[in-house]
């Protein structure tokens, strides 16, 4: 499994929580989460980045309609809240815990200026990991604005077998094992669930896929 926030295979955890370091062990503390639980509100202070130990957390907003918009789900290793090392005053989206077993590494944001500071490489990684994000978001938004929605889906499943899936760089079938809803895939491309689903159904009777739960193989094609 090849996931774009695991930056040269080095879990973002394993390098950067402060308990890793003597300076900070003993002041540090980690932070559980169950289903639903907020980590941070929109309009909340940003003066954390977090790391997630276990679990998984949705990040998103919540449109002009008051409908939930999902931007991601992330999982163990991976960072968030990043903008706040960045200069961001207040948070412009919501982190929430998506299981019952979430545990969250926070750092204050002095605290990874000084673990940046103190280590180039470290540092090197952090910005490499943001900008690798805003690339992702930025093709995100570049096939919103020009693919229709059949193309989207299939750009999205391509992106999932990357981060979720396995055997997608061989010849057999791409099995992808994800953790979002339909209502969750629908919001990132940018559709409805309705359609969503319709694309799906179509993209089975094509021999394109099979889908269960959440669950997709993307089906080998015979020579």
């Amino acid at each position: 499994m090849n996931s774009l926030w695991f930056l040269d295979d080095v879990n973002l955890f394993k390098v950067l929580c402060p308990h890793k370091f003597k300076a900070y062990k003993k002041e540090h503390d980690f932070d559980a989460y169950k289903k639903k639980d907020y980590i941070y509100f929109e309009e909340d202070s940003a003066n954390k980045v977090y790391l997630i130990e276990k679990g998984k957390v949705k990040i998103g907003y919540y449109n002009e309609d008051g409908e939930e918009v999902v931007k991601a789900i992330l999982t163990k290793g991976e960072l968030f809240g990043e903008k706040a090392i960045l200069g961001q005053i207040t948070r412009k989206e919501f982190a929430q815990s998506v299981d019952n077993v979430t545990s969250i590494c926070p750092i204050g944001v002095d605290t990874m200026h000084d673990l940046m500071r103190n280590n180039q490489t470290l540092s090197f990684k952090i910005y490499k990991f943001i900008g690798f994000k805003f690339q992702k978001l930025e093709r995100r938004l570049q096939l919103l604005l020009f693919k229709d929605t059949k193309t989207r889906l299939k750009e999205f499943l391509n992106e999932l077998c990357d981060e979720y899936g396995y055997n997608c760089d061989k010849t057999g079938d791409h099995v992808i094992k994800h953790p979002y809803t339909q209502k969750d895939i629908a919001s990132l491309i940018g559709t409805s669930r309705p359609t969503l689903n319709i694309l799906l159904n179509e993209l089975k009777d094509e021999n394109y896929l099979d889908f269960y739960g959440k669950e997709i193989r993307i089906i080998k094609k015979s020579a």
